[in-house]
């Protein structure tokens, strides 16, 4: 059930960018509004995480989750409504402040009712939901935009999100246990205590390094394959399907290995293999598609590989009682460093008269930077949690 939120609120997020060449000349809006539409979900989110942590952990967690699932689902149907630029916006800033927020609870919950030693398996289940989005969400979406039109997939997502909440609802015992311990009486007061924790802001801090080699590649991937390695737009889906089924198999067995022989080291062997195929993708030539698509799903399985055990290692680091709350500031972290990381890439890549994507290569290099940065990180919140 957890899986099926997460792959709910990463496919609204993910589905934006394909569906942008239908929806701009639909409502007859520029790349620069279009831009804005997608950026304002983001800057929402990180909004609404700063917003609610301090409330995270004073209420039971299925409450909380279906709260703001609900109006994730409102806002949704609001996007395959909307008619103009306007309407459009405010729809994708009312989704962004009530589908920011699930996530981090999501990953509350699985920490509240899995031990430790289970994590990993678990963490590597949830985030199969990505994959899948790429899978059968992306695809699907293209395909009821093509025979219909781009109103369509949003308002499919929203049917389809309802009957996983109702099932969420009727089935999902409450998470209520960290409501008996102890806790500060001012929201505020909470929200300042989880801030300032030093132990806490190591793992904050990493989770901007790690969302940062996403957020700079994964906007211009597309125009990389197709204007750089010569991939054509009709192949484009079969790189995100194959990419996705690999993940999908890959994931679970890296939640499983980062149980079994240690999270840290799991996540060492996924930076090392994510530096690698990043130097390696970033300096591609024209090239065939299986090449493409082996590069890609290699990659795709060193990112896992580092997510997947740092999820599993960090949620052993807030105390119960301030689970939500740091879940809530980390996504709101992830959200806005994303949203930066991509301005950011933006400002490094140019676009050749020819089409083609110059200077790419220099977004690999801050990739591998930011992934030792945090590399030593997570080694020193590892230590830190290892002789606690």
């Amino acid at each position: 059930m957890l899986a099926f939120l997460q792959f709910a609120v990463i496919l609204d997020f993910m589905i934006m960018s394909p569906l942008g060449a239908v929806i701009m000349p639909a409502l007859n809006i520029s790349p620069s509004q279009f831009g804005l539409v997608v950026s304002a979900y983001a800057f929402s989110a990180a909004a609404s995480g700063l917003l609610t942590a301090g409330f995270a952990d004073r209420f039971d967690r299925k409450r909380l989750l279906l709260f703001f699932y609900t109006g994730f689902i409102l806002g949704t149907v609001w996007c395959g409504l909307a008619q103009s630029f306007e309407s459009l916006l405010a729809a994708r800033i009312v989704t962004g402040l009530f589908g920011g927020v699930i996530g981090s609870v999501v990953l509350a919950i699985a920490t509240d009712l899995f031990p430790v030693q289970m994590r990993g398996r678990v963490m590597g289940f949830i985030q199969t939901a990505f994959a899948a989005s790429q899978v059968l969400g992306i695809p699907i979406g293209l395909f009821l935009s093509n025979h219909w039109n781009w109103h369509v997939p949003f308002l499919a997502m929203a049917a389809l999100g309802l009957v996983g909440g109702l099932i969420v609802a009727w089935k999902m015992q409450p998470v209520a246990e960290h409501l008996k311990a102890p806790r500060e009486h001012s929201a505020f007061l909470h929200l300042r205590n989880t801030v300032t924790e030093p132990r806490y802001l190591i793992a904050f801090a990493t989770v901007a390094l790690l969302t940062t080699g996403g957020f700079m590649l994964m906007p211009f991937s597309s125009a990389f394959a197709v204007n750089n390695l010569g991939i054509g737009l009709d192949l484009l889906p079969v790189v995100y399907l194959v990419t996705g089924i690999s993940t999908i198999f890959v994931g679970p067995m890296i939640g499983r290995a980062a149980d079994k022989f240690g999270k840290f080291r799991i996540f060492t062997f996924g930076t090392v293999l994510s530096i690698v195929m990043v130097v390696i993708y970033t300096h591609l030539g024209p090239v065939s598609l299986i090449t493409l698509v082996i590069v890609n799903a290699v990659l795709f399985a060193g990112i896992f590989s580092r997510m997947i055990p740092f999820q599993a290692l960090v949620s052993t680091v807030p105390a119960p009682t301030q689970r939500g709350s740091f879940n809530a500031i980390s996504a709101s972290i992830q959200q806005l460093s994303g949203g930066i990381a991509s301005v950011v890439a933006g400002h490094i890549v140019v676009l050749a008269p020819d089409g083609r994507l110059q200077h790419f290569e220099v977004i690999g290099y801050v990739v591998v930077v930011t992934s030792i940065g945090a590399w030593l990180l997570v080694r020193r919140l590892n230590r830190n949690l290892m002789s606690a």
